[in-house]
Parts: C-alpha cells; sequence; structure tokens
C-alpha cells in the first residue's frame, strides 16, 4: 500500500517555481527569438528582419568605402534604429533578437541614436552643431 501511494505521488507534476535559478544551467532563447515567419517558408525569409537590418549597415558601410562618409554612417545609425523599431513592434524577429526585448531596444537604440548625431556633427561643415561639446572637446584637447 505504501509503494501504491509513492507512485500516485510520482505521478503528479511537480510544482516549480517561478523564480530564476540562482546559478543558470543553460542558456534560454530570447523573448521573440521565434522564427519571423512559419517553419516551411525558406531560411532568408524567416530571418528577414535581421537581413534588413544587416542589409542597410551593409549598404551604408559601401558608402562609407566610396567616400560617402556622412551618408554611410547616417544609414548605418538609421538601420539599428531600424532594428530597435522592429525588436520593439513585431512578436517575433528571429535572430534580431539576442537578449531580452528591453536589452535589445535599449543597445539598438543607444547605438543608433550615437551614430547618426555623430554622422550629423562630423567635420568638415557640420549638420549640426551642439555648443558644449566644443568646451568638452577644448577642455579635454588642449
Amino acid at each position: 500500500m505504501a509503494a501504491e501511494a509513492h507512485s500516485e505521488q510520482a505521478s503528479e507534476p511537480q510544482r516549480t517555481s517561478r523564480r530564476f535559478p540562482r546559478f543558470t544551467r543553460d542558456t534560454a532563447r530570447p523573448e521573440g527569438g521565434g522564427r519571423a515567419a512559419p517553419g516551411g517558408r525558406p531560411a532568408p525569409a524567416r530571418q528577414w528582419p535581421l537581413l534588413a537590418v544587416m542589409g542597410g549597415v551593409a549598404a551604408g558601410l559601401l558608402l562609407v568605402a566610396v567616400d560617402a562618409f556622412r551618408v554611410g554612417t547616417l544609414l548605418i545609425g538609421l538601420s539599428l534604429l531600424a532594428g530597435a523599431a522592429l525588436r520593439w513592434a513585431l512578436p517575433s524577429v528571429g535572430m534580431l533578437a539576442v537578449r531580452s526585448r528591453f536589452t535589445d531596444l535599449l543597445t539598438y537604440g543607444v547605438l543608433g541614436f550615437v551614430i547618426v548625431m555623430l554622422s550629423m556633427m562630423v567635420q568638415p561643415k557640420p549638420w549640426i552643431h551642439i555648443p558644449f561639446l566644443d568646451d568638452i572637446v577644448h577642455f579635454t584637447v588642449r
């Protein structure tokens, strides 16, 4: 009779905690890291968000290589900002999801914004002028 009670207890599902474990034993897929298109589609179609961002960055690097520095770096920054927008708007973005949604948004957004701002402030003839940055540069580089 004790064996029957023991086997009934063993067949009941174990209640697991919703807390994160103290020590990580493996890696979990990031939230939103599922396929961006159904599994029957070819691989490029399933990963279109990542390919769109990478295509924009590659086009920007090509423009930088052919001596259109400002426009190329602007395209790189805008591609990263588009990656942040895709990560925010779409439930599944494939391999564009690297970490949690918040971390990806923060990383893509901050890097994209900084690259866009630097591309607009580059010399000669900057498109945007921020006075306190001149003071910082003159203070640090005398």
